[in-house]
């Protein structure tokens, strides 16, 4: 009975998720939220904080200050104000007070250089030595050719993990075992993993990411595994393959060289990859995969 209980939380709260990434630049109010999750509002804080470690509101601003800190970098052509906007900021100087009080600096130090060097002590900090050597050797690797495609709507069961290292096969190992109750094929080329957080300024143990398999249909009954569906639409598209650790540098390469000079600025949902070739499942930690990162005019 217990196990039933923490299942079904784990499924409201994922709702609830679902529901603020996907309109972060709207209000966000804890009433409306407890409504998604069908618990009363004091019921609904004490689970959020016990499945996620932050309190909503906290919850909330982080993501809003993350997302506002790429956009600053990775869409040039927004103006501060604009960018904060996108991000459910509704008062210039109450979000340029949070960005500092979050990152140290204010949003026009963070654009003229603050970023690097957040970024380069984020490395130092939170990266394995593993992981920074294979970041050193990226910096020597050519990015492939990039596609602007238009993918559709994909439907995926999907595990929630938080870091982006070698733990994340956790997540896959409980996708495969409930796909296997379900009596659906398992192949990883239904694979997908979205990356909800920008390594660059989180630390690697908290970021965020999601396991999922393609679906056919909506799953009905839910527990540790949830539904949701990868929006449609604009997409630069690029196929990289590597070993595990040398993903997030090619990424970061797209998101620093690319992305700033290609007349684009970056959309609204998190950038993802559909695998041939998973490095988190295989035995020798091998990946082939198709990146894709939604983009806008």
């Amino acid at each position: 009975m217990l196990l039933n209980t923490e299942l079904n939380r784990q499924s409201r709260i994922n709702d609830v998720l679902y529901h603020i990434h996907q309109t972060i630049s709207e209000p966000q109010s804890a009433t409306e939220l407890a409504k998604i999750a069908a618990y009363s509002r004091f019921h609904f804080h004490r689970c959020f904080k016990q499945l996620t470690g932050e309190n909503v509101n906290d919850y909330i601003r982080r993501t809003r200050l993350e997302r506002c800190a790429n956009l600053l970098i990775f869409s040039p052509g927004l103006t501060v104000q604009d960018a904060a906007l996108q991000c459910g900021f509704q008062s210039p100087a109450s979000f340029s007070q949070a960005f500092k009080k979050h990152f140290g600096r204010s949003p026009k130090q963070w654009r003229d250089g603050g970023y690097d060097d957040y970024s380069r002590n984020n490395y130092q900090q939170s990266w394995s030595e593993e992981l920074q050597l294979r970041m050193q050797h990226a910096k020597h690797l050519s990015l492939p050719t990039v596609t602007i495609q238009r993918l559709a709507p994909q439907i995926v069961a999907y595990v929630r993990h938080q870091g982006y290292g070698r733990s994340i096969r956790q997540a896959y190992e409980k996708l495969q075992m409930w796909a296997d109750n379900q009596g659906l094929e398992w192949d990883q080329n239904r694979l997908l993993g979205l990356y909800h957080s920008n390594p660059d300024i989180v630390p690697a143990p908290l970021c965020h990411y999601v396991a999922c398999l393609a679906v056919d249909a909506p799953i009905l009954r839910r527990g540790p595994v949830s539904c949701l569906t990868i929006p449609g639409g604009m997409h630069a598209t690029l196929n990289v393959s590597g070993q595990y650790g040398e993903l997030l540098p090619m990424l970061h390469k797209f998101y620093v060289e690319w992305l700033p000079d290609s007349g684009y600025r970056l959309g609204d949902i998190p950038a993802f990859v559909r695998y041939q070739r998973c490095q988190f499942i295989d035995k020798d930690e091998l990946f082939d995969l198709q990146l894709c990162v939604p983009i806008s005019l």
